[in-house]
Order: structure tokens, then sequence, then C-alpha cells
């Protein structure tokens, strides 16, 4: 017997692997999301998104392109899996992903290439969107001014492309190796750590999901999770799993204040203290984005597909 079968679930509700159908629409989520739409449809062209380890910036990112729907928008989701990137891969790259057929060795045949394709997009009347992950392996000053040339691919009023960066926070270190793209980001974002409140309907969620009907996690033990795992997605996930792990190996029917202690003590952690976890949601809105106070009203019938 696994541990799903002895709490009655259908499958791991706090695995970290991808899954949209656990997806936690937090409100700083939701109000990113919100934005990063705002971004697109009005074709602002730069946004980042910045976050530390494991607060849901892939998350973000994939629920991202799963909601630009191919009727209205051509999206690619590029992951930088280290910092030895080029500019000609990158430009390659986000040329193929875009439907540029067998691109060009030499780059400005591939610029020209790009460009045509994008001007097709346009004319189809749908927007061109790529989206960086782990945009904080973008080192280097030459892929700096890489973007700042895709961001330089426009037709009269109107930018043919837009870019949005999700990141840890070194992501600002790269922007400022090239200050003129730094000075065109449209819309910044953090993520923060959850608050206790936001853990505790983020684990209810998770488990009803995974079909949880008993309450299998102590109502007391959800603020020692929360303050052992600092507020992190993540970090949650992992110390609810082998919290539920350990309450099948022990034959209990919940999990209680010392499984968590158990748990935590072998996974190194130590408790944070919580008014680290108090922090606001931040939107850093650039000067062309004068209405981002309003962006509920603006997008409220978008808001209403979340």
């Amino acid at each position: 017997m696994s541990y799903l079968e002895h709490f009655g679930l259908d499958r791991e509700p706090f695995s970290n692997a991808p899954d949209a159908r656990f997806y936690y629409n937090s409100e700083q989520h939701r109000q990113a999301m919100l934005r990063l739409m705002h971004v697109v449809d009005s074709n602002k062209g730069l946004a980042v998104v910045i976050g530390g380890v494991g607060t849901g910036k892939t998350t973000l990112a994939r629920r991202m392109l799963d909601f630009l729907d191919e009727e209205n928008y051509v999206a690619s989701l590029l992951v930088m899996v280290h910092s030895g990137v080029t500019p000609e891969w990158i430009l390659t790259r986000i040329a193929l992903q875009l439907g540029v057929d067998a691109p060009a060795p030499d780059r400005m045949a591939l610029l020209k290439q790009l460009y045509d394709r994008l001007i097709e997009i346009e004319a189809s009347g749908r927007k061109a969107v790529v989206l960086i992950d782990e945009a904080q392996m973008l080192q280097t000053r030459e892929l700096m001014e890489e973007f700042r040339g895709l961001l330089n691919l426009e037709i009269p009023a109107k930018k043919l492309l837009n870019i949005l960066f999700f990141g840890l926070p070194e992501v600002e270190d790269c922007l400022r190796l090239d200050e003129p793209l730094a000075q065109r980001v449209s819309v910044k974002y953090r993520l923060q750590s959850y608050t206790h409140a936001t853990a505790e309907a983020y684990i209810s969620h998770r488990l009803q999901v995974a079909g949880a009907i008993d309450d299998i996690m102590a109502p007391e033990t959800i603020p020692l999770i929360h303050s052992y795992a600092g507020g992190v997605p993540r970090l949650i996930n992992t110390i609810c799993d082998n919290c539920l792990f350990e309450a099948f190996l022990q034959k209990h029917d919940r999990v209680t204040l010392p499984i968590v202690e158990t748990v935590a003590g072998d996974l190194g952690l130590s408790r944070q203290r919580s008014e680290s976890f108090s922090t606001t949601l931040q939107a850093e809105p650039s000067e062309d984005i004068d209405d981002i106070g309003d962006i509920d009203e603006m997008l409220d019938s978008l808001e209403r597909k979340f």
C-alpha cells in the first residue's frame, strides 16, 4: 500500500513536477498574469517577473503559455538551462519556435526571415510572444543587446514582438548590462513568499485536487509547515509530501505536529520568523504604464477566465 491509498488520494498532491491541474491562482499570481496579459495585448514589448527560488516563476510561465491560445497568439517558451548560450542560438531558437522555416545561418538574413514572419503573424491578427524562463542565465551584454534588437522589430506605432522574462532577482543585473534595454521594461513584477493565509489555502487546494475527503493535515500543523518552508511553495510541497509519507509509515490517519517536526529535522530545515512573510505584493510599472492601478477594471473580462 502507498500513502495515496492510505489517505484515499487519487494522485500525489505535493509533487514538484509541473502539473496544470494543481495550479493555484494565488492573488499575486493572478495580479502577475493580469499585468503580463496587459503587456502582451497592448504590445508594450518587454516585461519581467522576478522571484526567489521556488516562488512559482516557472509555474507562472507555463500557465501563461497555456493561456495564450493559438487563435490569438503565436507563443513560445525558452528555458535557459545554462549561461553559455550565444546570441546566435537565441535568435535561431526564437525564429524556429515562431515558425521560421530553415533559419539562415547569416544573422542579417535570419533577422529578415524573422521580421517577415512577424509581419505574417501581425497580418493574421495574432500577437507574437516569447517567454524566457530562468532569464538570470542571460549574463552577457551581447545577449541583452540581441533582445534589444528583437524589440526593434516593429512597424509604425506597433511592436511586432513581446518578450517576457521570468527569473531570479539577478535578472536585474543582466538588464543593467544594457541600459537601453533596461529602460524598455514596461512592467516588472515581484513574486513573494506566501503569507500564512495563502499557504493554508494553497495546501487545501492541492489536497482537494488530489481527491482528499478527510482532513488529513491537522490545522495546527499549517503554521509550522509555513514557518519551516519560509512561505516558499516548492518547500511547502516538499515538507507536505514527506509529512504524508511519514504519517503513512507511522500508520497515522493525519499529519500531526510531531510528524512535521520530524520531517523538518530530517530535511535540515529551521523555522523562519513569521514577520519575514508579511511582505506586500509589488508591481513596478515603468512610466509608460500610467494606468496600472486600474488594471483590474481594464482587464475585468480577462480575469474571469482564470
